[in-house]
């Protein structure tokens, strides 16, 4: 019996994470990203502190809309500050916090369960 999900050729997978890279769907990404079911793109995000609302435009211009943003904070997780929350729930995005590792292996299940998902990963270092 197979139980693997069966996922389409065109999505992204993150198949792995370590200090300073992701590998995604067979390339490597020596940089934070911002990772949506279909596309990579570099995310100029270097650390936890940095973020800020204004990060995540990319996310506000996806169409359809993306359903849940997973936050990757880096090795631990981080109490995400109210400002950036209430900033990002005001643009209609429902933001999950969450070491790096987690958002890498939620937003694959995500995915695979066709959810319009995103992650902004911080690399860790």
């Amino acid at each position: 019996m197979e139980i693997t999900p069966s996922i389409p050729g065109d999505r992204q997978v993150i198949a792995g994470y370590g200090p300073k890279l992701f590998r995604i769907s067979g390339l490597i990404y020596e940089t934070s990203v911002l990772v949506f079911t279909d596309r990579t793109v570099a995310w100029p995000v270097a650390a936890f502190e940095d973020v800020m609302v204004e990060n995540f435009a990319d996310v506000q211009a996806t169409t359809p809309p993306v359903e849940v943003l997973l936050l990757g904070v880096g090795e631990r997780n981080l109490p995400v500050p109210i400002a950036l929350r209430d900033g990002l729930r005001q643009a209609g995005i429902v933001l999950e916090a969450m070491d790096t590792g987690a958002a890498c292996r939620t937003f694959n299940v995500l995915m695979a369960e066709d959810r319009r998902v995103a992650a902004a990963l911080i690399a860790l270092s």
